[in-house]
């Protein structure tokens, strides 16, 4: 394989299951310019530097198209201005200061610690109500019976989705998670399939809105929906819709990878599933090491607002730049033995929550469920053993993890 061909390798979805090759070779040139223009970032060092670089841009994708119809009404007239409209209103990781500075500090005023802290119990009783479900079997799949359920009710409880509702948002979820692909920028089928998800959700989450209005709640999007303290609305409908969409997929796909990911390490490293089966306090330590040696969002993409001299590579203005957030976690210059899985590391300084400006809203929520996930599966499976490794995975190279975990098991307790 030629060094020109690395990055189009680690999107190849036979790579899947292993990438960390491919992103040691990256690593020989920490920001490395690709045959397309862009320019992969996979040095921890140059990673750090970026990550906090105004002249970094999060506004990247292209702009929205919707498919023609045929209807000239459609096609002239509504289907631009709800192009225009989507292009304007991004969700907050799609945007840079100040309005990205203005959301998000609204956002994370609902998506208060005290709120998140307060899911500890609920959180704790669905998961033992899905391993419960798993009675007499000898076999699960992690992803469908735990680690894929669990996360759509947390977030929509959060929201104050109805429960009724959560089966229609597992799927929104799925296909709007592939936006932040590479692929979904110039595949015209998947963006089709992006937009007609986004229409959908955006439809639900417009009259789930008006509800909020006239009867609130005490949940996020009734304190989103609330008006400030002048009477005015503090987001736009448009931005509402948006930020409630985002919580929605980020709230759930990657911390799916993460429940996922954690218990695969720890079966392939059954010691280290022993020690947690045995001192539950463990389960931080392991968490964070989980987030850097197995990630569940391995890169990010942004656009240069200027020139950027970075590890001897100078990033022109205009050109898209990848930051391999899963490479710079296993970079040797920054940690000793990176590829060994070691919960007792110390210092572990990651990226897998990404950082900067855009650092995940959702860490705290996402870390408290993987651990209650964990320590629960680690009490309550007998015996439990990989049925097939690696596991398949599904498409995506940016949010990377098993489509399907099947574990054999003796049973439960």
């Amino acid at each position: 394989m030629s060094d020109e061909a690395l990055f189009a390798a680690v999107t190849d979805p036979a790579n899947r299951a292993d990438p960390y090759p491919l992103y040691a070779r990256l690593r020989q040139r920490p920001v490395w310019r690709q045959p397309d223009g862009s320019y992969v970032v996979s040095g921890h060092a140059a990673i750090r530097g970026l990550i906090f670089d105004p002249r970094l841009s999060s506004e990247d994708l292209p702009p929205p198209r919707r498919p023609r119809t045929g209807n000239p009404l459609k096609d002239l007239i509504l289907n631009p201005i709800k192009n225009r409209i989507t292009a304007t209103h991004r969700p907050l990781i799609f945007r840079d200061p100040p309005d990205h500075d203005r959301l998000r500090s609204l956002v994370m005023r609902e998506f208060s610690i005290t709120r998140v802290l307060g899911l500890r119990d609920r959180i704790a009783r669905e998961v033992d109500q899905l391993i419960d479900a798993c009675r007499g079997r000898s076999e699960i799949c992690l992803v469908s019976d735990l680690s894929y359920p669990l996360p759509v009710t947390v977030i929509c409880e959060l929201l104050g989705v109805p429960e009724a509702d959560e089966p229609r948002f597992q799927v929104w979820a799925t296909q709007l998670a592939t936006a932040v692909e590479p692929d979904a920028h110039h595949d015209a089928e998947t963006r089709r399939q992006i937009v007609g998800a986004f229409d959908a959700i955006a439809a639900y989450m417009r009259d789930l809105i008006r509800e909020k209005r006239r009867r609130p709640a005490d949940d996020m999007l009734s304190g989103l929906a609330a008006p400030g303290p002048d009477g005015r609305k503090q987001l736009s409908d448009f931005d509402l819709i948006a930020t409630a969409v985002l919580l929605l997929v980020a709230g759930h796909e990657t911390t799916v990878n993460l429940i996922t990911n954690a218990m695969l390490t720890l079966l392939r490293h059954p010691g280290e599933l022993e020690r947690l089966r045995a001192d539950p306090e463990r389960a931080p330590q392991v968490i964070e090491e989980v987030l850097r040696y197995e990630p569940p969002v391995h890169f990010r993409t942004r656009k240069a607002l200027g020139s950027i001299t970075m590890a001897g590579e100078t990033i022109p203005k205009g050109a898209p730049v990848i930051l391999l957030f899963a490479a710079g976690n296993r970079d040797p210059e920054r940690f000793s033995e990176p590829d060994r899985f070691d919960p007792d590391r110390a210092d572990i300084q990651h990226f897998g929550f990404g950082g900067g400006l855009h650092y995940c809203i959702g860490a705290p929520l996402a870390r408290i469920e993987a651990e209650i996930a964990l320590v629960a599966l680690s009490r309550r499976l007998v015996a439990p053993r990989l049925l097939r490794d690696p596991p398949p995975y599904r498409p995506g190279a940016s949010l990377r993890g098993p489509e399907q975990l099947g574990i054999g098991i003796d049973g439960t307790v």
